[in-house]
């Protein structure tokens, strides 16, 4: 019988955090999961990726089960390939929070993300894809983002930090929307009052699980109401400050499988032989 693991409900952002910087999955983190599986855990992805940008990943992982999609905007079932939930961002809001943005800092350059499981990812002239990998229209004026219901737009500026513009931008937009910063090149305006930890209760809920019975991986502002949501927070190594200084705890980065240590400890297990010595998470 697999051994016990102290939480149900395993939830991990993707890039930065359970993703390797070429968002391949190692061999050790599959390992892991899978044996987390065997325990009787459940893996779930909370990603700021759309649900069409998260089904290649899904697979890798032979996940059929749920998925917190779009910044928690969306519940994907990967199994039927449908959402069990969704909500969109008003496109005439989304417009007048990016006019109120450029009032402040001038031009910014702006994508956004489709409803749907076939949503696609538009991109207006002058934005640059944070991932290169991942697959993108783009279109000619920026009104043409606005012609499908969307769940986010996201944001660039050619010169302000992500910090620098999304402080910005919540200073300006208030109650017009969510302003988070995912990632590198990554700010994003999401519906008002949506955050990661929306869509990761709507899914625990589903599953039967509590905050008391999740543990969760980030690396991202964006991660923090996550963090707060869940019985227990754990910041990779590669994690900004703002999401180390609410974490429970400290792993390795994301290149470094510090996911993998991390559930390793937890099973009890040791990996020394395929991976050498574990290494213990640091407290912040």
């Amino acid at each position: 019988m697999a051994a016990p693991i102290a939480y149900s409900l395993i939830a991990t952002d993707l890039d930065g955090t359970l993703l390797r910087g070429d968002d391949t999955l190692s061999d050790r983190s599959l390992a892991a999961l899978a044996r987390v599986a065997d325990a009787g855990a459940q893996h779930l992805v909370v990603t700021g990726r759309p649900a069409p940008r998260v089904r290649p990943l899904l697979d890798d992982l032979r996940c059929t089960g749920l998925a917190v999609c779009g910044q928690g905007a969306q519940v994907y079932d990967a199994g039927a390939d449908r959402l069990l939930w969704s909500i969109t961002l008003d496109r005439e809001l989304a417009e007048t929070a990016l006019g109120k943005i450029e009032a402040e800092v001038g031009q910014v350059y702006a994508a956004v993300d489709q409803d749907g499981v076939d949503g696609l990812t538009l991109i207006e002239p002058g934005y640059l894809m944070p991932h290169p990998t991942l697959p993108a229209v783009r279109v000619e004026r920026r009104d043409e983002l606005w012609g499908e219901p969307i769940s986010k737009v996201l944001l660039r500026h050619p010169h302000l930090t992500d910090d620098e513009l999304a402080a910005t931008a919540r200073s300006v937009v208030g109650s017009l929307a969510t302003v988070t910063m995912s990632g590198p090149g990554t700010v994003e305006l999401q519906p008002c009052g949506i955050t990661k930890a929306t869509g990761l209760a709507l899914a625990a809920d589903h599953l039967g699980l509590r905050p008391a019975d999740t543990i969760a991986f980030g690396d991202m502002p964006n991660d923090i109401p996550m963090f707060d949501w869940a019985g227990h927070g754990v910041a990779m190594a590669n994690a900004h400050p703002e999401l180390k200084a609410v974490a429970d705890e400290v792993t390795l980065s994301n290149e470094d499988d510090g996911i993998a240590v991390v559930l390793e400890r937890l099973l009890g297990g040791t990996a020394q032989a395929q991976y050498g010595p574990l290494t213990l998470s640091i407290e912040p």
